[in-house]
């Protein structure tokens, strides 16, 4: 039997005193700020105000592989089962296992203090192994670790890396052609995403029955000679639901979208028997209502499954820095090469061959705005 390895891992400092005190002037008058300084230093092995670290077995993660995980941990497999995070629920997880019988478990409290930059510690999608409650009705476990993901969609909230959903193919980019309105700096920051988390992106505009479609041509257009797959769908008259089921059959896949762009309408269409609750966009703000309000994995009757998402009013993206921003742009890559400076950042130098394709007409101005927005940090 190998012998099990035992690592220092950071944890958070979760027995400190309260950030933010109170009764300033009161401690001013009395005490005054002068003797007060801010630690310097302390002694690496110990849990004080600056460290806190703890002997664990397991062994380090690397982050690029398993994004949001730093350590994995060691379990006892002949107790835990597999299974698959269904939803999250507050401090509650649904977890399915192999025999398809789900579990309402919570997360280890090991699991719940080490030191991350996640907001939350497990996502739907994960492959998780929990501890399953003996003799519970409705059945309870314990989460006692969370596999090596793959395939996550993250976004930046409060400072904090929020994963979406893990380990999926796919990313199904669903958007409104009206009611709400096209955002198409929305699809540019989701399609990075999909890029870095190395899902394949799919763009949906739904509601297509609104408009003329004729004038969503060029817009299609742009993304179509990057590669990407676009679909028109509308989920009231059933157009393109077919090629819609077909692209989500035997894939695991996330759909992902501002609120109110018909993202549970969709699923009902091409899987009736999901029966999601959906409501009409607001006639004050031409918004959604926010009617899915957590991550939820469905699987589908032509194979697979499919994680319904909340609506996306801004989405900040995750860990890129403003240096990485031209590689995700397809349409900018062949000419990055061309221009007269190695490190050209493609905003305001000279002999620019991006900004030449611009005003040549060879590349799209809004594509190229939304860069430029990108490049200068403007990553909400």
């Amino acid at each position: 039997m190998p012998k099990k390895k035992k690592i220092r891992a950071q944890f958070r400092k979760n027995r400190n005193v309260r950030a933010r005190t109170t009764n300033w002037t009161r401690r001013y008058q009395q005490h005054g700020f002068e003797e007060e300084a801010p630690t310097q230093s302390e002694r690496i092995s110990g849990k004080g105000d600056l460290n806190r670290q703890r002997t664990i077995v397991g062994e380090h993660c690397d982050d690029e592989e398993t994004p949001g995980l730093s350590v994995h941990l060691h379990v006892d497999e002949q107790v835990c089962r597999p299974g698959r995070v269904l939803s999250v629920l507050g401090l509650m997880s649904m977890v399915e296992d192999e025999a398809g019988a789900v579990y309402r478990c919570a997360t280890r409290r090991l699991l719940k203090t080490l030191a991350t930059d996640q907001r939350h510690v497990v996502a739907a999608g994960d492959r998780v192994l929990f501890r399953p409650v003996e003799n519970t009705e409705p059945k309870e476990g314990c989460i006692e670790r969370v596999e090596p993901r793959k395939g996550c969609i993250c976004r930046a909230t409060r400072g904090r890396q929020q994963i979406l959903v893990a380990n999926v193919d796919q990313v199904a980019i669903i958007t409104s052609a009206a009611e709400p309105r096209l955002k198409p700096n929305l699809i540019d920051r989701l399609l990075m995403a999909a890029d870095k988390g190395g899902a394949r992106p799919l763009i949906c505009i739904n509601k297509i029955d609104l408009v003329d479609p004729a004038g969503l041509q060029p817009f299609i257009g742009v993304y179509a000679q990057m590669g990407y797959d676009v679909l028109l769908l509308s989920a009231t008259t059933g157009f393109g639901i077919e090629r819609f089921r077909k692209a989500l059959a035997g894939k695991a896949s996330v759909v992902a979208g501002q609120s109110g762009v018909g993202k549970s309408s969709l699923l009902n269409a091409i899987d009736p028997s999901l029966q999601l609750h959906v409501q009409p966009v607001s006639n004050e703000t031409e918004k959604g209502k926010h009617t899915t309000t957590t991550a939820r994995l469905l699987p589908l009757i032509g194979g697979g499954y499919v994680v319904d998402t909340p609506g996306i009013r801004q989405f900040q993206l995750w860990d890129v820095t403003a240096e990485e921003v031209p590689g995700f742009f397809r349409d900018l890559r062949p000419y990055g090469n061309l221009c007269r400076f190695p490190n050209c950042t493609h905003t305001h130098e000279d002999d620019c061959a991006v900004k030449n394709a611009v005003a040549d007409g060879r590349l799209d101005e809004r594509r190229y705005e939304s860069y430029c927005h990108l490049r200068a940090g403007d990553f909400e």
